[in-house]
């Protein structure tokens, strides 16, 4: 072939005049029809390859994975991790109990304390009974003195520990009604599937020390994590489950065929076992954002396969031949579902414009579902249709309850088309104001699984001693030496009293809070050596840089939580200390979710122009890009007031939820728009004529494939993560929104529009 005529055929293929709006990708559909034999080998190796994945499937539970090379705040946290190591990654054990001064109690908290630190998952543990304290020969000795007999001489040594010693205050509630072990785990021991086995090994071995009058409860972010790990593979698995069951009886309910109703749902679960095949394939294993993509899946592919089979029925009661109704089904649909996998893709291409690790997961994993459902629907669907009727399967008659609001949209937009073609407009306008003002919100809370228990105890600790929400303030040291002179150590005292000033007392720990020893005659050296391997969370092993650590209140809005942080620089800078840096992981998601999701609210906005963009050159018509704008636009904004008037803000899931529905809603516009120029160019209708029969064949397909994305994904509500909970929310109100957009504005605009679509896509009749 020579150069002049590939690249006349790829002009044609994308601006000619024979191009369809599917840019020729619905050839995929012809070649399962003219090769079938072959399309079907290849179908079966796919299934194969993508089942022999299946046993692999795991969720990464790493929250940092959503976050990894997001921006300078991850850059940041990350090197203050390597520099001085961080307390993100330990388990807090919470002992509460009214009888810790019981010489029993006491002697059983201790031994528990002693075989957590043998644990072969821990690296060391900090509490009360495996700290040490400086001795006057210069030796150490234990915190907890050993031996004591009564309640009063426990009473006496605790009181005075934690009123005096730094570290006891973090581990002794005041009113000795519990205390707090902290361990650390091996960073080697927990890969994989390590952590799960790890908090498994930790809950055996504390559940031997239990005894009456004595509750003890495990938190901090490994358990956290572990719990919202749970809560994700339960979500996933009801959510595929009910989804295929709601979907199955909605196409029931639409088809009033049982077999049908399967016909319908065996394309949605081949489509979700590949692309669960396909990602983990290319991932290794799924985040707490791609484990979305096969719910998303799940629906589209419920409502393509419908899309699909409720025209082939059509075909077929209309007198054609069941098996060239499948021919014809492909050659009409094909192009629509074409460009409906397209502004679907686009939706999840554009939020890889974001930074962020999880973020760039989400959309790549997206873009690949999006082109692995699409070859699903054009291979698979034509063969299972062809082989049901060989099999003696018959076309059930139509269903008029699903069809039974088509009627009514009809009437409105014949009878008040204008009225409400001007309301949509004037509306949808109004709407882009909450659309301007809305703000990034961001609460760790959010990503909790609800009821958790490890919540609840963090909760428990931050009311009682430190806290398990630390915020790090590094102070650079001028002079240098591993044990802090007394220059920098008037610095880390500043600092240290700055930090007390926004957090508490008792809330912050330095090399500063060790004032009892060194008032009592103990060098700086003795105290650093009593504190053993935490010595590297005071001051770095070069001696350049000293650490602060605060603890937050575990639960703490994104808003106060960056008041505090700013509060704390402004009076670091203005006690006159350069170089010194705050941060955390806490105060890494709070800043880097609020960068994320002002990226994803761009990313929605170039999804919406360049979807619509899309549509109007596929159909080669301005005309058909201002018809797609309201009808889509409407459901968005709308969605968008929704969560300017509740309070929610914007999050990152929300926006991820609009960016998808958005993708997902234009589907309908376009099968819609597709059928009525198809009714326009070959089938001799009149612009009002192929208006109305365009809403009598495929409305009744929107309204069940609609039915059929909001069920399956208002399963989605129900999820015990909140931010999960709240995807599948607006999910749902959206495609809702845009339910009203196809049935009811959409017939309006172009009843309204009168002279200006009737020339649509090229059309003058």
């Amino acid at each position: 072939m020579s150069k002049d005529s590939l690249g006349s055929r790829l002009w044609n293929w994308a601006f000619g005049h024979d191009r369809t709006i599917g840019f020729g990708l619905e050839q995929l559909g012809h070649l399962t029809l003219k090769r079938p034999r072959a399309v079907a080998l290849f179908v079966l190796l796919v299934s194969i390859f993508c089942a022999v994945q299946l046993p692999r499937i795991s969720v990464d539970g790493d929250l940092l994975r959503v976050y990894a090379h997001s921006g300078p705040e991850y850059d940041a946290y990350d090197h203050l991790s390597q520099t001085f190591g961080t307390f993100e990654n330990d388990i807090y054990i919470l002992v509460k109990t009214d009888r810790l001064t019981d010489p029993e109690v006491l002697e059983n908290i201790r031994t528990m304390a002693l075989d957590l630190a043998n644990s072969d998952y821990i690296s060391g543990t900090m509490s009360a009974f495996t700290l040490r304290k400086p001795a006057a020969d210069g030796t150490t000795l234990p915190a907890v003195p050993e031996g004591m007999t009564s309640p009063e001489e426990i009473r006496q040594a605790l009181t005075d520990l934690q009123q005096n010693d730094p570290m006891m205050r973090n581990l002794i509630n005041p009113d000795l009604s519990g205390v707090v072990v902290i361990v650390f785990p091996k960073p080697e021991a927990t890969k994989g599937n390590g952590t799960k086995a790890m908090i498994k090994d930790l809950r055996e071995l504390v559940s031997a020390y239990q005894m009456d009058g004595v509750d003890i409860q495990l938190t901090g972010p490994p358990i956290w994590t572990s719990e919202m790990l749970t809560a994700a593979v339960g979500d996933q698995v009801k959510f595929t489950v009910y989804g295929f069951v709601l979907g199955a009886l909605i196409a029931l309910l639409s088809l009033r065929s049982l077999v049908g109703a399967l016909l319908v749902a065996a394309t949605p679960f081949v489509a979700v076992m590949w692309v669960m095949g396909v990602v983990i394939f290319a991932f290794g294993s799924f985040s707490f954002l791609t484990i979305i993509v096969t719910t998303i899946v799940l629906v589209i592919a419920f409502a393509e396969s419908l899309f699909f089979i409720f025209n082939w029925l059509a075909y077929w009661r209309d007198g054609m031949d069941p098996y060239k109704a499948v021919d014809e089904t492909v050659r009409v649909v094909g192009p629509a579902s074409s460009l409906t996998m397209l502004t679907t893709l686009v939706s999840f291409a554009s939020l890889s414009l974001t930074a962020g690790q999880g973020i760039q997961e989400f959309s790549m994993a997206g873009t690949i579902a999006s082109l692995t459902n699409f070859v699903c629907l054009m291979t698979f669907l034509p063969l299972l249709l062809k082989l049901a009727v060989r099999m003696g399967f018959k076309a059930p008659k139509p269903s008029f309850a699903i069809s039974a609001p088509i009627p009514v949209a009809w009437f409105v937009a014949r009878k008040f088309g204008r009225a409400v073609a001007a309301l949509a407009i004037v509306g949808t306008g109004l709407l882009l104001i909450p659309y301007f003002l809305i703000q990034p919100h961001f609460s760790f809370e959010d990503f909790m699984a609800k009821d958790s228990t490890a919540l609840t105890a963090a909760e428990n600790i931050d009311q009682g001693v430190g806290g398990v929400a630390p915020l790090y303030i590094s102070v650079p040291l001028d002079e240098g030496i591993a044990n802090v002179g007394d220059k920098d150590f008037e610095k880390v005292k500043v600092v240290h009293e700055i930090a007390e000033k926004y957090l508490g007392k008792n809330k912050v720990i330095s090399a500063a809070a060790f004032t009892h020893y060194a008032e009592s005659g103990f060098t700086r050296e003795q105290i650093f050596n009593a504190v053993g391997d935490l010595k590297r969370r005071f001051v770095t092993d070069a001696g350049d840089k000293a650490l602060v650590t605060g603890f937050m209140p575990t639960i703490i809005s994104s808003e106060e939580l960056i008041k505090l942080k700013e509060g704390i620089q402004n009076d670091i800078k203005a006690a006159g200390i350069e170089g010194a840096e705050v941060g955390g992981f806490r105060v890494m998601t709070t800043y880097a979710t609020d960068n994320i999701v002002r990226g994803l609210q761009l990313d929605l906005t170039i999804s919406v122009i360049v979807n619509l963009f899309l549509i109007g050159f596929a159909f080669r018509s301005l005309r058909v890009a201002t018809a797609t704008a309201i009808p889509n636009l409407f459901p968005i904004l709308g969605t968008e007031a929704y969560l300017y008037f509740s309070g929610s803000g914007l999050q990152l899931t929300t926006v991820l939820s609009l960016t998808i529905a958005f993708g997902i809603a234009v589907d309908d516009t376009t099968h819609f728009l597709s059928h009525y120029l198809h009714a326009r160019r070959e089938e001799g209708y009149s612009h009002m004529d192929a208006v109305h029969h365009t809403m009598e064949r495929i409305g009744g397909a929107i309204v069940a494939a609609t039915l059929i994305l909001c069920s399956g994904t208002a399963i989605v509500m129900f999820s015990e993560l909140p931010q999960v909970a709240l995807f599948g929310t607006l999910f749902v109100i959206t495609l809702a929104l845009a339910l009203i957009g196809d049935v009811f504005i959409l017939p309006a605009l172009l009843v309204a529009g009168g002279r200006y679509f009737h020339p649509l896509g090229g059309v003058r009749k």
